[in-house]
């Protein structure tokens, strides 16, 4: 049997081919693209992923940065803190031992004086400081009631010099005695202090604080 080939049926079934050949390669194409697509977008993601991680990793890396500077601060604000209370304590004990060598030297000297004195300038000094006990007396008054007691003016010049008191002080209260009892006007009250042998300058500090 002699098989006829109709030449416009070939030529119709090669374009069926071509078509076929050109779909398939259509559909190739568009796989070939979907994973190239699919690829970038992998690689899209992953390149994102990283940027994240490595953002993450600068954040944490600045954290910790941030996290060891503040306690390098604290640290030396501590140690600032501790050597400015390690002066203060070594100040403070050096003005005590100060305080203490100067009382300790002011004891000695007291001492000494008190192991010098006659027993006439001992009792002259206990008596002023019996008399500044109860009132107040400027330092000529003191003398004189001293050496009306029958001390002599060497023993009672002595004495009150020992003694020492802050005559401002003897001022102020014998100002308040004087008010206690009396009526002053704030001049009349300088004068009474000057007449009883006060400076002008003590009168006058005693009088200002007491009236």
């Amino acid at each position: 049997m002699i098989l006829i080939i109709d030449p416009d049926g070939m030529e119709e079934i090669r374009a069926e081919q071509e078509q076929e050949r050109e779909e398939q390669e259509a559909l190739d194409r568009a796989a070939q693209e979907a994973e190239e697509e699919a690829q970038r977008e992998a690689e899209e993601a992953e390149a994102e992923e990283e940027a994240r991680q490595q953002a993450e990793d600068e954040a944490e890396a600045e954290r910790d940065r941030e996290a060891e500077e503040e306690a390098e601060r604290q640290a030396e604000e501590e140690a600032e803190l501790a050597a400015e209370e390690e002066a203060e304590r070594e100040a403070e004990a050096q003005r005590e031992r100060e305080e203490q060598d100067a009382l300790e030297a002011e004891q000695q000297a007291e001492q000494e004086a008190a192991d010098a004195e006659t027993s006439g300038q001992r009792n002259a000094r206990g008596s002023a400081e019996s008399y500044l006990a109860f009132m107040g007396f400027s330092r000529s008054g003191l003398i004189e009631q001293l050496e009306f007691e029958g001390y002599s003016r060497e023993d009672a010049e002595y004495a009150v010099d020992a003694v020492d008191p802050d005559w401002n002080e003897q001022a102020v209260r014998s100002a308040e005695s004087y008010l206690e009892f009396m009526s002053f006007s704030q001049q009349g009250l300088i004068d009474q202090l000057i007449f009883e042998g006060f400076t002008a300058e003590q009168a006058q500090y005693g009088a200002d604080a007491a009236y």
